[in-house]
């Protein structure tokens, strides 16, 4: 009955402890399978059981005995799921290791906190035994399973009976033992298989001992049992996949010591007699009445030797052994004492400081620059002794722990480091390495990957099933690691954390130990730490075994954790083990965890402790500075200690800290920015560093990494800094963020708006500025190099205050160092980077300079890539290859500095913060690499397309190494990348212009190189193509080039641009060739099909363009501009093509044969209908013929050239750019548009044909005709074409217009929407450049003009443009309105207004931002619109200071932009600001430009703002 109760209880149980052998199983095993497999119910397995089935009998049954035990229905059921289970087992592959030949260790002995667990099913490999040397424990095991359904007490009663009965016999026999429950023993189970107890209440187990003991031992004798049965102990047992299976084996360690036990002898009596005396001493006839044992160690049970026998001499045994108890005694004693005289000296601390390290013995300065764990399974115990894991930042972890997160290592150090958590699958190559090292984050936070599944997101595996399962993919995890462009070769070291006993030859981590040996090459980037000697000598057999190489000088194992973790943490200095932190509000301190540090990955933040209680080296800091190395913390902080000479302080340090920031301070704006403009290496960045460590006690600060990033994710970060341990938006101190580098302006401005766009989503009310951006620009350009009131500029020549400190410098300098002529970063700066002295240096170094000497050509690709991409690096890795320098995992291996040789003094190392960080060398200066390219030029002949070629052509640049993504980047700028100056656009990169002048032809070898070199690379392919049709007039290998690049790249208008201007210059080169010759028939053929075929290409072009702005929009980070080349390019074409024509004799004669070309090109008059009246047609019909074949792209040549003109006056009027400076290529477009609409001025906008006159009565229609003409001359035919003479300053004559625009309104009486409400727009623009001219119409009366229009059936296209007027002029100021009904419907117009813009702007609108035409003013009538240009007029400088002062709001604080614009109140609802409306309870909806200024408003707070009119609909300035 008991084993039915025990089998109910394990009905839910499942399979997969059972035997794959059916034959061995056990009845219960038989039961189990009938209910949970083959799914009968439970009377019919209790059957089974009763007729003790097994596993061997079960094979033997057949149905009809079945059927007659359990009837037909479970007997079908059973046979079937057997059969099936046979089958399945049939097929099956051998598993190569049987389901119980696992072996493991059992607990250490007579301890209680030792990271062990066991597997269920595995084997302990000691087996039940007697006593040997007294000090070896002897085993005993107990199944303990069938304890489920039987009660608590009994359950209780059976564990301390068996426990006191093996105590007894271990302290009579005087051995040390241990008790195993959850053991099981043959015939049911292997011997020592582990099985595992379901546990409730382990606190009752010690308590039912402790009362045993009172009840079964003497009473003088309770005390030594006491001290020699120890407290029992749980050992956790895992599944075979290592997850938890909620077992527990319970073991009990005897352990007699000499001095308790002496020469005592232990009796046990039943327990339930032993309590009636109350521990009393009891007399001699009671103890006669009761059970006396006497229990001893007899091979592997325990036996009574009181127990009755049919021996003749039943007691003399047990006197023998009692007799023999002294000497025992004494055999015991001498053993304890020969255990503990052995004393082990060990120097593994020693050696772990060396190996972990690789020789520095400081972590601080250690020769790895990252670190990778291999661990399995940990022990809550370890947890506390692994606070070393967090400080060596690992890169990655390879957890073989499937519940990590949920209980093991992961869990516990997820609060401490920044991590990200992957499965192997992510580390497969799929795309390029830098790509996938970006998206895992490898170079920012660390990498735990599950190597063995994740508790809810992957089933883990077996040991046997490992390998096949998941060994491939965690495979391709190593090898991806072990890449020398991922991980520098022999700069990390991978320690294998052995936190659990690997005992198995299938064990992952033996499998995981094999694929790194292979990719390292060996064990020297290998430490094992094991946590015991046992372990580590599980690990080297197994590893001997296999590969036949000895670990044991890569393995710590005399060490416990607590000592590893101590020897760790000592190694590194205090400020690295000190914590970190922030300034908080009113001086206080805030601290910055190491977790919270770790994932503002994409920062460098600053902290007011900053390198306090460090220990690095100052002399060689400051000595690798001034050689020309990047400024660090370190410099600032020595600076400041007792003795030494403050930093220098540049002259523009005063005026940033004391004028600047205090300005900007005032602003109400999220994030705003100031700029420190400076001439490479002239110390703008060291200056940058020194206003953020100035301002660390006021600012929380920070400096970008890498400029590349996603400025998202940066922006995100950025806040969250902001933010961190703050609880009210009072006490946040602001965020000083330092970007430098950045190339183009728009980036900073970028960068900018995605911080206010943060600000806004966290909402973060922005009273005051609560992000700075100090904007650390290179500046090139003359014009860049001004000091306004938010930038500074910082030159190549110091001040004599600058000179002076430099002075005191070097004296201080010469006491410390003897080689301070060899320090040339501040020696240049010094002597304000003399040409001459530069120029020395460069002579001095390069002496006896060889190009044939690997450090030659090193030094060569070094000075080029520095010239013509500054700041260029290339990784010392590559560097060491190229030279051949051999790396070692250790210190002491060779430098790469001293593979340069003599040329050392001109490089420095850097660190490169790309997608993989990796370590560089660079120029000390970039000035430097100018003069040294001179000197190989004009010295040792070595030219610029030599070096460049050598670059191309030299494969070790480009194999699988540290920084080849950023190497390809420079390179392939070197070749492309034009430098535009305002005005005029350069047609190649400065390289290949610098080769065509110093090597004529040259640059066409290095091109064809490049092409080799960047085979798949379209824009390479362009680059050909435009040299060939540019510089070799080739047009025929041009266009080979184009097709290939196409090929390359489609669906890329600028790549499909460059076919057609191949065929555009072919045109022009011929129109050009034959210049001076009449055009015959073929000719004309010839050009007008050239012609036909570029105006398709750009067609093709503009579809394409348009296509690239629809998919733009699904993209909310690109920010590319629509692509107007292709509208550009037809429009040159059409020019070409009336060049050509009125070259024609057909047209080339006369006005009238003028005037004959403008109306057929305007499809007015048929080609056919000329030739019927022309007298010279059989002269010209040859020419007619040709005209007739391209008769379509003549009729068209007007129209289209109009609605290109017409869409281009619109898409650069009203969208501009985003951040308000100006375009450079879109100004030089405006320019070649300016020359085309000349031409097309010339013949479509000028009737002086005498055929017109011969009508009388055409006076008025013909006035009227060329009254539009003249409009349209001056652009004025379209509102667009008025707002931008407006905003060009073209105002000369905006009075005629407005009286041409009279007379046509006047005199004509079907004149459409679109010209009266050009009209309206005329008087506005003429009302801000001549106020008090005559022509300008009554300002009521254009309201009176503009209400009728309102009223009226308004043309879709003409919604836009009337809307937008009619809003700007009917917007109610504080003053009686002349039309307040038109006025209340203000919410419809501009609702329909932001349609229509959407509607005709929304494939163009990407990268822009609408142009504000006007701003409300404080006057009335048509004072009351201030157009933009009187706003930028209040600027003090020029355009980009504009541009600064609009970004950052600080236009609005001047008083003269005051006194022009009206403030307009109203009150924040949710995104939007609601504007009053003077008596009326209506509500205008307007945007704010910076939503940040709204952020954190309460609805319905009361604000004022500036109003600004776009086509987008109306805009908020300066809410306040």
């Amino acid at each position: 009955m008991a084993e039915l109760s025990q089998t109910k209880n394990e009905e839910e149980g499942g399979l997969s402890e059972l035997s794959t052998d059916v034959e061995n199983w056990s009845m219960l095993d038989v039961r189990r399978w009938a209910v949970n497999g083959a799914r009968v119910e439970a009377d019919s397995a209790d059957i089974l059981l009763q007729q003790k089935i097994n596993g061997a009998s079960l094979l033997l049954l057949d149905k009809s005995e079945l059927s007659d035990l359990l009837g037909l229905g479970p007997a079908k059921l059973i046979i079937h799921a057997r059969d099936e289970l046979l089958k399945q087992k049939k097929e099956q592959p051998l598993n190569p290791v049987s389901q119980y030949g696992r072996q493991c260790k059992p607990y250490p002995f007579h301890r209680h906190h030792d990271a062990c667990r066991y597997k269920v099913n595995s084997i302990l490999d000691v087996t039940e035994s007697g006593a040997s040397d007294y000090i070896e424990p002897c085993h005993e095991y107990k199944a303990y399973i069938n304890t489920q359904a039987i009660p608590v007490e009994n359950k209780f009663q059976k564990f301390t009976d068996e426990v006191i009965r093996f105590a007894s016999a271990c302290m009579n026999s005087r051995t040390n033992g241990t008790i195993h429950f959850g053991i099981g023993d043959k015939p049911e189970f292997e011997h020592g298989q582990v099985l595992g107890v379901e546990l409730q209440d382990k606190e009752g187990y010690d308590n039912a001992l402790k009362c045993a003991i009172e009840g079964h031992f003497e009473h003088k004798h309770i005390r030594a049992a006491r001290m020699c049965i120890k407290p029992s102990r749980f050992v956790e047992v895992l599944n075979l996949d290592t997850t938890t299976a909620e077992k527990y084996v319970i073991e009990v360690d005897i352990v007699p010591d000499s001095v308790i036990c002496e020469e005592n002898i232990y009796h046990i009596y039943n327990e339930k007699k032993a309590k009636k005396t109350k521990h009393k001493e009891m007399n001699k006839e009671e103890m006669k009445k009761q059970s006396k044992h006497f229990f001893v160690r007899d091979g592997s049970s325990s036996r009574n030797l009181r127990a009755p026998t049919s021996h003749a001499k039943p007691m003399e045994e047990y006197k023998r052994f009692v007799d023999n108890v002294k000497q025992l005694s004494q055999l015991r004693k001498e053993a304890e004492e020969k255990h503990l005289s052995i004393v082990k000296s060990s120097v593994q601390g020693s050696r772990l400081s060396e190996m972990i390290t690789g020789g520095s013995q400081s972590l601080d300065k250690t020769h790895f620059q990252y670190y990778v764990i291999v661990t399995n399974k940990s022990h809550p115990i370890q947890l506390a002794s692994l606070d070393f894991l967090p400080g060596l930042n690992p890169i990655a972890v390879l957890d073989f722990d499937p519940e990590s997160a949920k209980c093991g290592l992961k869990k516990h150090f997820e609060e401490q480091i920044a991590m990200n958590v992957h499965l192997p699958e992510r580390y497969k190559i799929t795309d390029s390495i830098e790509d996938i090292v970006s998206k895992l984050k490898l170079s920012k936070n660390t990498s735990w990957v599950f190597c063995n599944g994740v508790v809810d997101k992957e089933l883990p595996s077996e040991i046997c099933d490992w390998l096949i399962k998941k060994g491939a993919s965690v495979r391709d995890v190593i090898s991806f690691l072990c890449r020398k462009d991922v991980l520098p070769h022999k700069k990390f070291l991978v320690i294998f954390l052995l936190l659990s006993t690997v005992s198995d030859k299938m064990d992952p981590l033996l499998e995981t130990f094999s694929t790194f040996l292979q990719q390292l090459e060996g064990t020297e980037q290998i430490l094992c730490i094991c946590e015991n000697e046992n372990a580590f000598n599980c690990w080297r057999e197994l590893i001997e075994a296999r590969y036949g190489c000895n670990i044991s000088a890569r393995c710590i194992y005399e060490l416990s954790l607590a000592e590893i973790n101590g020897t760790m943490l000592s190694l590194w200095s205090v400020n690295r083990k000190s914590k970190r932190f922030l300034p908080g509000a009113g001086g206080s301190k805030v601290l910055l965890e190491k977790k919270v540090e770790g994932s503002l990955d994409t920062l460098n933040v600053l902290c007011v402790n900053q390198c306090e209680g460090g220990s690095e080296d100052k002399a060689d800091i400051e000595e690798r500075f001034y050689k020309g190395g990047e400024v660090s913390w370190w410099n600032f902080f020595f600076s400041e200690q007792p003795g030494s000479m403050p930093f220098i302080k540049r002259d523009k340090f005063i005026y940033i800290m004391n004028t600047i920031i205090p300005s900007l301070r005032s602003l109400r704006k999220a994030c705003v920015s100031f700029h420190l403009r400076h001439i490479a290496g002239c110390g703008g960045t060291t200056l940058a560093m020194h206003i953020l460590w100035a301002l660390k006690d006021e600012f929380r600060c920070a400096v970008l990494k890498d400029r590349d990033v996603d400025f998202d994710e940066v922006a995100h970060q950025v806040v969250d800094l902001l933010k961190h341990d703050t609880t009210e938006e009072t006490s946040l101190l602001p965020v000083l963020l330092m970007v430098d580098d950045f190339e183009e302006m728009d980036d900073v401005f970028d960068l900018q708006q995605h911080i206010d766009k943060e600000c806004v989503k966290r909402n973060i009310c922005a009273r005051s500025p609560q992000v700075f951006l100090l904007n650390c620009m290179r500046a090139e350009a003359l014009e860049e190099r001004e000091t306004t009131e938010d930038s500074v500029f910082i030159g190549n020549e110091l001040s004599s205050t600058e000179q002076g400190q430099f002075e005191k410098k070097l004296e201080e300098m010469e006491k410390s160092y003897q080689n301070t002529e060899t320090f040339y970063g501040f020696m240049f700066m010094k002597k304000n980077f003399s040409p001459n002295y530069m120029q020395g240096v460069a002579q001095k170094t390069l002496k006896s300079f060889n190009i044939e000497h690997k450090n030659a050509q090193l030094i060569a690709v070094l000075v080029l890539l520095n010239e013509y991409c500054k700041g260029a690096t290339l990784a010392v890795s590559l560097c060491e290859e190229f030279l051949g320098l051999q790396t070692k995992p250790c210190c002491g291996s060779s430098r790469v500095e001293d593979g340069f040789g003599k040329f050392s003094p001109l490089l420095m190392r850097c660190t490169d913060e790309a997608k993989v960080i990796f370590s560089g060398i660079r120029m000390i200066h970039s000035s430097m690499s100018f003069h040294c390219l001179q000197e190989l030029t004009t010295t040792y002949n070595v030219t610029k397309a030599e070096i460049t070629n050598l670059l191309l052509n030299t494969d070790t640049f480009y194999e699988c190494i540290q920084g080849k993504g950023r190497l390809l980047t420079n390179v392939h700028n070197m070749l492309v990348k034009r430098c535009h100056s305002k005005g005029t656009a350069s047609q190649f990169s400065p390289l290949i212009q610098d080769i065509e002048k110093e090597s004529p032809g040259a640059e066409e070898t290095v091109l064809f190189n490049a092409a080799k070199r960047f085979e798949k690379d379209a824009i390479i392919s362009q680059l050909l193509a435009r040299y060939q049709y540019i510089k070799r007039k080739d047009f025929r290998e041009a266009k080979e080039w184009a097709r290939k690049a196409k090929d390359l790249s489609r669906g890329n208008s600028y790549i499909h641009d460059t076919s057609a201007q191949i065929i555009k210059s072919e045109l022009t080169t011929a129109l050009t060739n034959n210049k001076d010759s009449p055009i015959t028939t073929d000719n004309l053929r010839d050009y007008l099909k050239m012609a036909s075929l570029a105006t398709e290409a750009f067609k093709e072009t503009y579809e394409i363009a348009k296509k690239e702005a629809t998919l733009r929009l699904q993209n909310k980070r690109n920010n590319n501009t629509f692509n107007t080349v292709g509208c550009l390019g037809e429009i040159q074409v059409a020019v070409l093509i009336i060049e050509i024509l009125e070259r024609t004799p057909v047209f080339s004669s006369g006005d009238v044969r003028h005037d004959i070309l403008s109306e057929v090109l305007s499809d007015n008059i048929p080609i056919q209908k000329i030739i019927e009246n022309d007298r010279l047609r059989h002269k010209h019909m040859n020419y007619y013929h040709v005209l007739v074949e391209f008769k379509d792209l003549l009729y068209n040549l007007r129209y289209r050239m109009k609605k290109h003109f017409d869409f281009l006056d619109s898409f650069y009027v009203h969208l501009g750019s985003r951040f308000t400076i100006k375009d450079q290529k879109e100004e030089r477009t405006r320019q070649e548009l300016f020359k085309c609409f000349h031409t097309y001025v010339k013949l479509f906008c000028k009737t002086d044909s005498a055929e017109l006159l011969k009508n009388t009565n055409m006076g008025v229609m013909l006035q009227v005709h060329k009254t539009r003409q003249f409009l349209e001359k001056k652009k004025a035919d379209s509102y667009s074409g008025i707002l931008g003479c407006l905003s060009d300053n073209i105002a000369v004559d905006m009075e005629t217009i407005v009286r041409k625009y009279a007379f046509i309104l006047k005199n004509c009486s079907g004149t459409s929407v679109k010209e009266r409400v050009n009209f309206f727009y005329a008087n506005v623009a003429l009302s801000c450049v001549k106020p008090q001219s005559r022509d300008l119409k009554p300002y009521n009366q254009l309201l009176d003009g503009l209400c009728q229009v309102l009223q009226g059936q308004i043309p879709s296209n003409d919604i836009l443009p009337l809307h937008f007027i009619a809003v700007a002029l009917l917007w109610p100021l504080n003053i009686p309105m002349a039309q307040p009904a038109a006025s209340e419907k203000l919410k419809s117009y501009i609702s329909q207004m932001r349609t229509s813009f959407h509607n005709e702007m929304k494939s163009v609108y990407n990268g822009k931002r609408p142009v504000v035409h006007f701003f409300l003013g404080e006057k009335p009538g048509y004072n009351r619109l201030i157009h933009r240009r009187e706003i930028e007029k209040c600027a003090r400088k020029g355009q980009d200071n504009f541009a600064s002062l609009w970004e950052n709001g600080k236009i609005w604080k001047q008083e003269d932009v005051k006194q022009l614009l009206c403030r307009v109140t109203g009150e924040v609802q949710r995104n939007v600001i609601l504007a009053d409306i003077r008596n009326t309870d209506m509500k205008i909806e307007v945007t704010p430009i910076f939503r940040s200024q709204i952020s954190g408003q309460k609805e319905g707070n009361k604000v004022s703002f500036y109003i600004g009119f776009s086509m987008k609909g109306p805009l908020a300035f300066d809410i306040q």
